[in-house]
């Protein structure tokens, strides 16, 4: 498994690193998937979606889905812990779902947004990026082992089973 990357978004990583920034991956996604995504990448932190186990399976509930309003939620939960100043702090989103995490920060930006976000931007004034250049993932970082990555394409079939499990369940309950 090679995941690709925008070129671009790997340079701006670099770029926020180089600053001495932290960058912190915040995702919609399974926490096992982000998490091994967000070290190969050299992020310091991750926050994903969480799932509820029990002895070693999934139930199929989730803990805390990481998406819209949970997002700036989980963001406003890290300052805390870690003393960042929000209003000194960027995010990069594609989507308009993603409004709350871009207006609790000081520094939104778009990237390839979506129609909504588009419109979002241009009024709000924000940046919007194009991001255009796919490259190899394991071409821009450092990679983990075989087996890492093997763990980690084991863990995005669990998650991708438990998530249609949980809308299978939700879409039941709301008929």
């Amino acid at each position: 498994m090679d995941p690709l990357i925008y070129a671009e978004a790997a340079e701006l990583i670099a770029d926020h690193k180089a600053k001495g920034h932290d960058v912190v991956v915040v995702s919609a996604s399974g926490e096992e998937i982000v998490r091994p995504i967000a070290r190969m990448i050299g992020a310091t932190d991750s926050v994903g979606t969480r799932m509820v186990a029990e002895e070693g399976r999934y139930t199929g509930e989730i803990e805390f889905y990481c998406y819209g309003e949970n997002k700036a939620v989980a963001m406003k939960q890290l300052a805390v812990e870690h003393g960042y100043d929000l209003t000194a702090c960027h995010a990069y989103s594609d989507s308009i779902t993603d409004a709350p995490m871009l207006e609790a920060v000081g520094h939104p930006s778009t990237v390839n947004p979506d129609r909504g976000l588009r419109k979002l931007a241009n009024e709000r004034g924000w940046p919007v990026l194009a991001f255009s250049k796919p490259v190899s993932l394991r071409s821009r970082f450092q990679m983990p082992s075989g087996t890492t990555v093997a763990i980690t394409a084991a863990s995005i079939g669990a998650v991708a089973a438990a998530g249609a499990t949980w809308y299978g369940l939700r879409r039941r309950k709301r008929k």
